[in-house]
Formats: structure tokens, sequence, C-alpha cells
């Protein structure tokens, strides 16, 4: 069922200028200062990437894990270049995404963009995958996902407006648009199933939300590290671009789906890999 909007304001678009034939300013179009952002699994590899794009852009940030020394390192960090705060969490089942939101939500009633990164791999050879390395990717990867979209609704919903929805931006993968080389079949298929959850939402949650993913590629992050060691050169020289994914890659993508931007795509996923998924 769609979302109901009957009690919602107008909803057609209505320009801020008073020649609606001039074109956006860049630096209106892109502008995410002042807006509450709250990314998971904020504190390393893609998520860092993002989170520090938008505390740099002026966004109010506040970023979750697991672990709490990893929170306040690097909540201590980003602070630096702007307004960041954190709160450990565990979003692999729905009582802790239950948490999550009730903690975010007692400091902000409002947040305009959740950034679901929090994530988890395994791989072993296709033998060695039990029932405990499915639920442990999918627990997090993809329920965890769901829940914590479920529960952060209200304040979404309270921070959107009929010209500047609020925005979902999961965090899957190319391994869930082609076929990896890696034994990584609770991962990747955990990825492919967030490609198909981020269409679902974005079709129910429409207009006042959109949803939309993005896969990355290659990227510096814990993940990818032990490959990268082994086969960095290898995999840089493979990609059409001829390298490794770097953090203004992953923030600019984040950047443009928060941002006025981005405010007419939901339902989209979008591959960041330097043309990886071109080859196979």
């Amino acid at each position: 069922m769609d979302a109901d909007v009957t009690n919602w304001p107008e909803l057609q678009y209505r320009p801020d200028m008073t020649d609606s034939n001039a074109p956006t300013p860049p630096d209106a179009l892109f502008d995410v200062a002042g807006k509450t952002v709250v990314v998971t699994g904020g504190t390393r590899g893609i998520g860092r990437m993002i989170a520090g794009g938008f505390v740099a852009a002026g966004a109010e940030v506040v970023i979750a894990s697991r672990k709490a020394d990893a929170v306040a390192e690097a909540v201590a960090d980003l602070s630096a270049y702007g307004t960041c705060s954190g709160m450990a969490a565990d979003l692999s089942t729905e009582d802790g995404a239950r948490a999550f939101a009730d903690a975010v939500a007692g400091d902000h009633s409002a947040v305009h963009v959740l950034v679901n990164n929090a994530g988890a791999t395994w791989g072993a050879p296709l033998v060695e995958h039990d029932t405990a390395s499915w639920d442990r990717v999918l627990n997090l990867n993809v329920q965890g996902v769901f829940h914590t979209t479920k529960f952060f609704l209200p304040m979404l919903e309270a921070a959107s407006t009929p010209e500047d929805p609020a925005r979902v931006i999961n965090i899957g993968s190319i391994d869930g648009i082609h076929v990896p080389m890696l034994e990584s079949f609770s991962y990747s298929s955990s990825k492919a199933a967030v490609h198909q959850l981020t269409r679902h939402l974005a079709r129910h949650l429409a207009p006042r939300i959109t949803v939309n993913a993005v896969a990355p590629g290659p990227f510096e992050s814990k993940m990818m590290a032990a490959t990268l060691e082994s086969f960095g050169d290898q995999i840089a020289a493979s990609v059409p671009m001829k390298r490794i994914g770097r953090p203004d890659d992953m923030a600019g993508i984040a950047l443009f789906l928060a941002s006025r931007a981005g405010a007419y795509l939901t339902g989209a996923v979008i591959p960041v890999d330097g043309g990886s998924t071109l080859i196979g």
C-alpha cells in the first residue's frame, strides 16, 4: 500500500526562486547544512567516508557502531571538522534497532537522512557455510536495515517536506549485482536482498521518503583489507577507472542523494565501482 498523503501539504514543486526558469546554484543544489544525518557503521570504512562527507558539508551527524571505544574515537576525529556525536548499538536484532532509534529520538525529533551502512561479511568454502554464517550476515545486513528503517520512520516523516523528502540510503554492494569470485555466499545474497528491499521500501514510502541504495566496488575498508593487501594492484588494474575508490567518491554520492540534487530519485541502486560491474 502506498504511503498515505491525504493530510500532507500540497505535493506540487514550488520553486524557491522568483524566476522559476533560473538554474539552482550548485551550493544550494547540493546543500545539506543543518540536516540531521544518522550513519550506522559510521566508525570505519564506507560509513566513515560517508559520515565525514556529511560532517564537512555542515550536517549534524550521528554515528553508530557496536564498539563504544570505536564510536568515541571516530566522534573525536570527525568533530574537528564539524558536528558529530555517536553511540554504541547492535543492529543485528530488532530490539537493538529499536533501542538505537529510541536513543536518537531522545536527542532529535527529526532525522533528515538515514544511512544504513552497518554490515558483516563471511567467506568460507561452500561446504563450511553453515546456519551460523547465514544468520550472522543476514540478521545485520538485511533485517538490520529493515528494522532500523522501520523504527526511524517517525523521525524521517517529521523531517520530510513536499520539496525536500527525507532520505534513506542503503549500502549494498556490487557483489549483489554480479557474481563474485570469492565464496562469500551469504554476503552476496544479503546485498542482493538489500537492493530489492530498497526498491520495495521506495515504492511503499514515496513521496514522503526516498529510498536508494549505493553499491560500492573496491574501496579501502575492513571488509576489503585482506583482499586489497593481497590483490590490490591487480584489482585496481582490472577496474576500468584503474584505481581503488577514494573517500570523496563515496561521500559525493551520499551528498547527492541527500540534497536537492537527488530529491526526485528513489528506488535506484547506484554502483560506485569505477566500472567494475561492466566487466563481470
